[in-house]
């Protein structure tokens, strides 16, 4: 990031925070940091720091971990790289203005972030019922941070510091940053910008604009004329609000949106069509009483330097130690020695909202800083030898899809992998297998892992086995999960994943080249139920498979309509933005239940519900005594259990971290599960739970839920 000079404050600063490329372990309790490497987040902190006053004071909903996972702790070093004075409010008490006042009036404003996690994901499941835990809270408890927390953050703040200015980002602000549908009040909500009373919202990963908003203030440039900085969102009003916005692409007003759901599908696909730091436009939405909220074009995407010098600032590396005494913060445990080496996808799953927080154009750290890090964790006193990570949306998109994007932007009207890899990407994963390489090579190093996943149809593009190779010989112990997400080729289409023959195809090659190599490893996969397009018989397809995997699934997760996903606009339009075609939806909360349940065929409780959505479908030809059926004409005895029972706890062996598969190292002689690809039943159990759901147990479950801090800040892929 650009290197700033001192302002001029009326209390001198201390010395300006100099780039390091190994942050050093500060004083503190069995290695772990003193108070001091931290920002200041009491007065007295600010006093030890010979500090009158903060220039911005940040109001978070997630604990404070500074770690370059943190969305938080990223923008907060970034500033005071910047030379800018930064103090910490974490979690505060919403319904008292003191909480929010505890480190006084900035000089320049306040910003706002929900945390890693939009606080509703956080806080409700996709039955909308309420979750027990908080991974980003101390001690892992829930209810210590509002429902919708950057609106009700800026409203206490506007209410107690009136013409103090106000910046929202993160996860929640980035998502909502245009009208959106909202899952958990089913209807169309505002722009959050304007919900929560904020002068700027920026969208995206942020790093550039921040340091552009702060400078302008700092300047003396009022709020309001704060209108020119990419990746940022304002509000204008009155008469020729407009004068002064080029270049603009008018969507369709607030009106219309609430008037036709197609109009927001319409809306929904332009924006989509700029997230683009190239070619992506202006694009204003109209309110009423003549109001407009402004979107200027994506920020320019991080170059690999300004992605090694954020990543290598002088983070502390651990949670404050205020939370000691509640055992710390969940969410760190499995970041803590983990890498992030990349950010953005081009893969544009549509269920997922990267590609709208993020973008499309992927951003990588250097071979060099990877290495660096590394170095650094195996100095941590409780490293034990493991790298739980190594990776960011999808671990291996390890540079741009093509050399195109980098001068002419990411394709508007076309897709790098769906519904085939495009002929002009660069599919070749070498560089990524040699850092791989180079990582298990440093000393005190015994093993690292791939959690993030791999997009398979990318690696079965590449000519080569060498990532594969890599892959399955040193990185994945026994069961390597991956994300197909379903079976039936008209779901994967509207999903926008890739075909199942190209599935299968990968776990073939896999299984072949791991038993060349003398190993029993499987493939364990993620799967969705009641995806947008997914009607009973494609249910029903997926349920076959998942018979012919061998195992039931402990935890399956219903599609989720998460804000500003292509999917959610298709399960509130029920069409395909893209096409403006039909899509089937499954909203009745009873067909969703039976979707779920064929998934767990087995489970006694879920025997009404199979045979009443088999009936539906017209496959009563599944329920009988043969080999293919898969429950029987009449109901199990109570008690009885759900078919093979899994072998293994789930649970990590002592001292050891969780495999790529998520959960423990097979036994000598144990056997996975059996992939879609259907062959023979196998006695076993997939490690860990599927990728959109809980554990069997409560530590599997953790894990699972800290995979949202997993270098993405907050990708809110649930």
């Amino acid at each position: 990031m650009p290197k700033h000079p001192a302002k001029n404050h009326a209390a001198p600063k201390g010395p300006k925070p100099k780039h390091t490329s190994a942050p050093a372990r500060c004083p503190g309790t069995k290695g772990r940091p003193g108070r001091e490497a931290f920002l200041p987040v009491s007065r007295a902190d600010m006093e030890a720091r010979a500090w009158d006053q903060c220039d911005f004071v940040y109001v978070c909903g997630d604990a404070y971990v500074d770690h370059p996972s943190f969305g938080m702790a990223i923008i907060s070093r970034v500033l005071e790289h910047a030379g800018y004075r930064v103090g910490i409010i974490c979690q505060p008490d919403w319904t008292d203005p003191a909480s929010i006042a505890a480190l006084g009036e900035p000089r320049l404003g306040f910003l706002i972030s929900a945390g890693n996690m939009d606080s509703m994901v956080n806080h409700y499941t996709v039955n909308k019922k309420p979750r027990h835990e908080d991974a980003y809270t101390p001690g892992g408890r829930a209810g210590a941070r509002p429902n919708r927390a950057v609106t009700v953050y800026g409203n206490l703040i506007r209410r107690t510091f009136k013409d103090k200015p106000i910046i929202i980002g993160g996860i929640e602000a980035s998502l909502r940053r245009l009208a959106h549908y909202d899952y958990w009040q089913d209807k169309l909500k505002r722009s959050v910008l304007l919900d929560s009373g904020a002068d700027i919202l920026l969208y995206g990963m942020g790093e550039h604009s921040i340091v552009e908003v702060a400078d302008a203030l700092d300047g003396g440039l009022p709020v309001d004329q704060i209108t020119f900085v990419n990746g940022s969102v304002y509000r204008t009003s009155g008469a020729g609000a407009l004068d002064n916005v080029f270049d603009y692409e008018l969507l369709p007003s607030w009106d219309e949106l609430e008037a036709d759901r197609l109009a927001y599908a319409r809306s929904f696909n332009i924006q989509q069509q700029n997230m683009d730091p190239i070619t992506g436009g202006r694009l204003v939405e109209p309110y009423p009483n003549g109001v407009y909220v402004v979107q200027n074009p994506p920020s320019a995407p991080l170059t690999t330097d300004e992605m090694d010098e954020v990543a290598e600032l002088p983070y502390a590396r651990h949670w404050h130690p205020d939370y000691d005494a509640d055992g710390g913060i969940p969410a760190f445990d499995e970041i803590r020695f983990s890498i992030s080496s990349n950010r953005g996808c081009f893969g544009e799953c549509s269920f997922c909202a990267l590609a709208f927080h993020q973008g499309r154009m992927v951003q990588v750290r250097s071979r060099e800083s990877i290495m660096r890090e590394a170095e650094v964790l195996t100095h941590d006193p409780e490293f034990k030898g493991y790298i739980n990570d190594v990776g960011g949306p999808t671990a291996n998109f390890f540079k741009p899809a093509c050399k195109k994007q980098l001068t002419h932007g990411v394709c508007k009207n076309r897709r790098c992998l769906w519904p085939n890899v495009c002929r002009n990407m660069d599919t070749n994963e070498d560089a990524y297998a040699e850092l791989l390489r180079d990582l298990r090579q440093i000393p005190g190093v015994k093993k690292v892992f791939v959690r993030s996943g791999i997009r398979f149809d990318y690696t079965m593009a590449d000519a080569s086995d060498k990532f594969l190779v890599e892959l399955l010989q040193h990185h994945v112990s026994g069961q390597l999960r991956l994300a197909p997400e379903h079976v039936s080729d008209a779901v994967l289409s509207v999903m926008g994943k890739p075909r199942r023959e190209v599935y299968d195809a990968f776990v073939e090659r896999f299984e072949r080249l791991s038993a060349e190599y003398g190993l029993k490893q499987y493939v364990v996969p993620y799967l969705i139920s009641s995806h947008p397009g997914s009607t009973m018989k494609e249910a029903v397809e997926l349920a076959e498979a998942v018979r012919d995997m061998g195992y039931m699934p402990e935890q399956v997760q219903d599609f989720y309509p998460t804000p500003s996903t292509m999917s959610t606009c298709m399960f509130y339009t029920g069409v395909d933005p893209r096409t403006m075609e039909p899509v089937y939806i499954p909203r009745d909360p009873h067909e969703k239940a039976m979707q779920r349940a064929l998934i767990q065929y087995r489970k006694p409780e879920n025997y009404k519900l199979v045979k009443e959505a088999l009936r539906k479908a017209g496959r009563e030809d599944l329920i009988g005594y043969g080999a293919k059926c898969l429950i029987r004409p009449v109901p199990p005895k109570p008690g009885a259990g759900g078919g093979k029972k899994p072998t293994g706890s789930g649970k990590p062996s002592k001292g050891k971290p969780r495999n790529s598969s998520r959960g423990t190292t097979p036994k000598a002689g144990q056997r996975g599960a059996t992939p879609l690809c259907g062959k023979p039943a196998v006695k076993g159990k997939p490690f860990g739970a599927p990728k959109f759901g809980g554990a069997p147990n409560k530590a599997a479950n953790a894990h699972a839920r800290n995979r949202a801090a997993q270098g993405r800040q907050g990708a809110n892929r649930h």
